[in-house]
């Protein structure tokens, strides 16, 4: 049975094939060839990948991506739908889950959304659901960089709290968009904000609101 982040990886290879390696992404100062090479990193080199997440890990991070950058973009597609090796904690069906789904998802819309003529994408609500399921476990830490204090809603009313405190801006969205918009993906995120005007301006100029 094909899995959300299974189907949400062969969008992203398909896309990225579709695209070529110098297409512009949401991702700052990346192209579509270094978004590819951070995708392959994370999952395949795991001495490297830890530069993510730890700012004293970064320069390593940087000279590896940089060696996946100028391998033959064909083959970083492959990679990446083939997906991460035995070894890695990736290869197990519900860490690949539960982690890649929304990095899959993400970048997807990073690439769809770099283009101007690009459109919503439909999706379906057993998606939606699942997307919100992470999003209210996962709301706090994301959302620990905002500005602001700051409130998700779905259209149908049901909210999570991802960063207490005043002022309190209230983002409604789909699951999928509030999850863009908490990624730092703002400005390409569907979502009505609600809340003082000054309070609005300072969380959409936020750069990084969580990981």
């Amino acid at each position: 049975m094909s899995t959300f982040a299974k189907r949400e990886r062969l969008l992203l290879a398909d896309l990225l094939e579709a695209e070529g390696p110098e297409a512009p992404t949401l991702c700052e100062n990346w192209l579509t060839r270094d978004l590819a090479a951070h995708v392959v990193v994370r999952e395949r080199r795991p001495d490297a990948a830890g530069g993510i997440l730890i700012k004293q890990l970064q320069p390593r991070l940087e000279r590896v991506m940089a060696e996946f950058a100028a391998k033959p973009y064909e083959e970083l597609i492959q990679l990446i739908r083939t997906g991460p090796p035995r070894f890695s904690p990736f290869s197990l069906k519900q860490v690949d889950e539960m982690s890649n789904t929304i990095e899959f998802y993400v970048h997807t819309e990073d690439v769809r959304r770099a283009r101007p003529d690009w459109t919503p994408r439909e999706l379906d609500q057993v998606f939606q659901d699942a997307l919100w399921s992470r999003l209210e476990r996962t709301s706090r830490l994301m959302g620990r960089g905002a500005a602001t204090g700051l409130v998700l809603r779905r259209p149908d009313g049901q909210t999570a709290v991802a960063r207490r405190g005043t002022p309190v801006v209230t983002a409604t969205g789909e699951p999928s968009e509030l999850l863009l918009f908490l990624y730092g993906r703002q400005n390409a995120a569907n979502v009505e904000l609600e809340g003082e005007k000054d309070a609005i301006a300072r969380l959409q100029e936020t750069k990084q609101l969580g990981i």
